[in-house]
């Protein structure tokens, strides 16, 4: 059962609802102590346990049936057979044409599809071929060609069903036994009819995403941001959950490795002197991995489709932040952390973009260094990752280094993120090889796919 719900978990995440490593283990936990015989207790604690958000309810509850089943009844064996009815039916089923043969004695016996049948069908009816996705209708459509693939839809089962019951019948079984025989085949259908709906299902979740929407998406990925239109970053917008949950699954993997710890020689050597070495008491050093950050990013309208997306996926990965300050500037700073605060990333952006005006060629990072120098300098100190968003150009104003040097002394890391190539540093009123220099990692962020590499590589160093 652990595995089956690492594999609901992983579905979950692929579809866009954020789990973090933790949550997945509660989840473990709260089965171990509910257990699965009581299915809606078992529900509820992996929604407790899993859903943080009411947007991810409907997604969890399309997606639970796939892997835990609809509660319907389970395949049995017919009941209150005598051992003379139970060996006229296994003659009947002898006598069974081949291709009915096997399936018919299945459904008689109470027995399961194997993976490998399942595999089997899908292959021959096409469902590994299919588009990926969520979609019930397609699910339907899919399930339908593996169910008759499989001769398990209702006219076939009903032929093959009143075979049986000739057979039967000629050696001599009574009424009541062949009644039983057919309530019993006839639920074990409607059972094994929800394993291959389940098998179709899940297959849709996993299949590569070779279809066209997903070629469209990797395609607008490596776009840049400031040539797709309004449909197009609406589009990218969705997607943003999704893309987020993945960083954050690995982001949270790294913390769990982290937290085992490594081998810490100078702490065991000083710590073993007591005992002159013998035994040996192993110290390691372990580390954490959550960041504190402090965002200065530039919105003015040049940079704002970066901007835009760079605060919403910051802001989504909160929890694996220890704390979070953001500042936006044009010609002078503001903060601008309480909107994440009250509001969520989704919102809170486009009343961040709203509330400071885009204007042109007044951009001055300079002067907006100086009011933060004197106003936020506490939101800086030696366990923050100070990141700049910008395309580093001042309008030929002071860049005022000197405040990136100072506060590169106070902080543990020094980031900038820049839409530009390098080979645009320096040209005109570009002042990027005056800052490069003061930073610990620079980051081209033209595209969604360069500013997710920037954020994934930002929650690898440790903190």
């Amino acid at each position: 059962m652990d595995e089956r719900v690492v594999e609901f978990v992983s579905a979950l995440r692929s579809n866009g609802v954020r789990v973090s490593l933790a949550e997945s283990v509660d989840s473990l936990k709260a089965v171990e102590v509910i257990g699965v015989l009581d299915r809606d207790r078992f529900k509820n604690a992996l929604k407790a346990t899993l859903i943080k958000e009411p947007a991810d309810v409907p997604v969890f509850e399309q997606i639970f049936p796939l892997y835990f089943g609809s509660g319907g009844p389970e395949m049995q064996q017919p009941q209150g057979l005598t051992k003379e009815q139970q060996e006229m039916l296994e003659r009947a089923l002898d006598e069974l044409r081949q291709q009915i043969q096997e399936l018919m004695r299945m459904l008689a016996q109470g027995q399961r599809l194997s993976d490998e049948q399942l595999r089997e069908a899908a292959r021959k009816s096409g469902v590994t071929r299919q588009m990926r996705g969520m979609n019930q209708q397609v699910r339907e459509w899919l399930t339908e060609r593996m169910l008759r693939q499989l001769g398990l839809t209702p006219e076939q089962l009903r032929d093959a069903l009143e075979s049986l019951m000739k057979q039967l019948k000629m050696q001599g079984m009574d009424r009541e036994g062949r009644q039983e025989v057919s309530e019993t085949i006839q639920q074990n259908a409607d059972a094994m009819r929800e394993q291959v709906s389940r098998f179709v299902g899940q297959n849709m979740l996993n299949q590569p995403s070779d279809n066209p929407r997903r070629r469209r998406i990797d395609e607008l990925m490596n776009r840049p941001l400031s040539s797709l239109s309004d449909a197009e970053a609406e589009e990218l917008r969705n997607h943003v959950r999704r893309l987020v949950a993945q960083l954050r699954a690995r982001a949270a993997l790294r913390m769990r490795r982290a937290n085992q710890g490594n081998l810490d020689a100078k702490s065991t050597i000083r710590h073993n002197q007591r005992y002159g070495g013998v035994p040996i008491e192993i110290k390691l050093r372990r580390h954490h991995l959550k960041p504190k950050l402090t965002v200065i990013v530039d919105v003015s309208t040049s940079m704002r489709p970066v901007a835009e997306f760079l605060l919403q996926m910051v802001y989504e990965m909160q929890d694996q932040v220890s704390k979070a300050r953001s500042f936006a500037f044009i010609d002078d700073i503001h903060d601008i952390s309480q909107p994440f605060n009250e509001h969520r990333p989704e919102d809170a952006v486009p009343l961040v973009l709203h509330s400071i005006p885009p204007g042109h060629y007044n951009t001055d990072l300079g002067n907006s260094l100086v009011t933060f120098s004197r106003e936020f300098l506490d939101t800086v100190d030696r366990r923050t990752t100070l990141i700049f968003v910008g395309d580093g150009r001042n309008n030929y104003n002071d860049p005022r280094a000197d405040l990136v040097q100072m506060l590169k002394m106070r902080a543990r890391r020094v980031v900038w993120m820049n839409p530009e190539p390098p080979y645009m540093w320096g040209q005109g009123d570009s002042d990027m090889l005056a800052y490069a220099p003061l930073c610990d990692a620079v980051h081209q962020v033209a595209t969604l796919q360069q500013l997710a590499d920037a954020i994934d590589d930002l929650f690898q160093h440790r903190v």
